[in-house]
């Protein structure tokens, strides 16, 4: 298990770097658009893009051609990260997940709770309600990373855990809450793929091409169904092998080849794109009336409050029921900084605040409370742990536990 943790911390570093690119994207995105060159940032982002053969074709915008394909590809990596935690990594067995599970499933809920109860008597807002149930994983470890030696790495690794589960629970509720009408036949014919994917994993195919041909073309019915199509790129990578033929080693296996292959696309590229294409927002006029909004109250107070009260209060009621303990190394302290960090929603909030409010009049507001609610929980979770390691350091005191 301690190549599984090293190579978790390895992963770790890699999306600081990839945290770092996103904050750059971001904010090249709100400079371009606060200094004049709105009109052509949003004219570049609506230009129509499309194929044709014959009869059937798509087009889409270049921002839907970002938002529903290539975070397709992002969700095919997370299925398959999320396939390897859950049969060889952190969450292989009930013990080891039952920590970052609960306090994932209340890093969850209660935002959502707080964002619903603050939009309760308005229902042209209450649909936003999963936004600040969400986790930008990139965000919050190269935040985590950035504090450096003074935070111990089993929590780096507990936050992960935390973010990957929080990704299943974003997938779920997407697949559930925020489809539009459902086609039928296209379903049927997407459905059928998935099919087809299973019958490739039983027959033991370890080829990726077959896998990634039937996946677009799920990708393609998923997009006519009416359910989001990012939903065809985590089925995809779950269906992955994860071992290679007559091995049990998973590092030879190719979905891990794949992963690596994949990895710093989805990191240096498309992450960084989405973040460019959806964080632009003009702050022009921006006051605290703006902030005091229902959709950005709820979103700020979900994200900055709700997130870390919901890890650290499930992950008490976790390990005080025996089901877990705490790894070795951290505290409660860390526990509640690590939930500060994991308030940090950005590209997951953005993305399903998007699907929940398709009228583009609303997401200005979408944004203006991602972006400041993302900003606070970094800093909260800064300050906590730097304050609370220092204090540690100076005390000579070891964690309580």
């Amino acid at each position: 298990m301690t190549r599984y943790f090293i190579n978790a911390l390895s992963f770790v570093r890699h999306e600081a770097i990839g945290g770092l690119m996103l904050v750059s994207a971001a904010i090249l995105a709100l400079v371009l658009v606060n200094a004049g060159a709105a009109p052509t940032y949003e004219n570049v982002l609506n230009t129509p893009l499309g194929f044709f053969f014959g009869p059937i074709g798509l087009e889409k915008t270049l921002l839907h051609w970002i938002n529903d394909g290539l975070m397709a590809i992002f969700f095919f990596l997370i299925g398959m990260e999320v396939k390897r935690e859950f049969i060889v990594g952190e969450l292989s067995t009930p013990r080891r997940a039952a920590l970052p599970m609960f306090a994932a499933i209340g890093g969850m809920a209660i935002p959502a709770l707080i964002y619903a109860a603050i939009n309760f008597n308005s229902p042209q807002t209450l649909g936003g309600w999963a936004i600040p149930a969400a986790t930008d994983i990139a965000f919050a470890l190269a935040v985590l990373v950035m504090l450096g030696s003074r935070i111990p790495p089993a929590l780096k690794v507990f936050l992960l855990a935390v973010a990957i589960i929080d990704d299943v629970g974003a997938i779920i509720v997407i697949a559930i809450f925020y489809t539009s009408k459902l086609s039928v036949t296209a379903l049927a014919l997407g459905l059928g793929g998935v099919v087809v994917l299973g019958l490739l994993n039983i027959a033991g195919v370890r080829r990726i091409s077959p896998y990634v041909l039937v996946g677009i073309f799920v990708w393609a019915c998923v997009l006519k169904s009416g359910i989001h199509a990012t939903l065809a790129g985590v089925v995809t990578g779950l269906a992955i092998p994860l071992f290679a033929k007559d091995s049990t080693d998973p590092h030879a296996g190719p979905l891990e080849a794949m992963e690596h292959w994949l990895h710093p696309w989805v990191t240096f590229g498309i992450l960084p794109a989405f973040a460019f294409a959806n964080a632009g927002v003009s702050l022009q006029g921006l006051s605290i009336e703006t902030l005091q909004g229902l959709i950005p109250m709820g979103i700020i107070a979900g994200l900055v409050i709700g997130k870390p009260v919901g890890v650290l209060l499930m992950s008490w009621l976790a390990v005080r029921s025996g089901a877990c303990e705490l790894p070795e190394g951290i505290t409660w302290s860390h526990i509640f900084g690590a939930g500060c960090l994991a308030g940090i929603g950005f590209t997951m909030s953005l993305f399903i605040g998007m699907l929940a409010f398709p009228d583009p009049a609303q997401m200005p507001e979408v944004r203006i409370g991602v972006l400041t609610a993302s900003l606070l929980a970094a800093l909260l979770g800064i300050i906590w742990l730097l304050a609370t390691s220092k204090t540690k350091a100076a005390t000579g005191s070891s964690p309580t536990q």
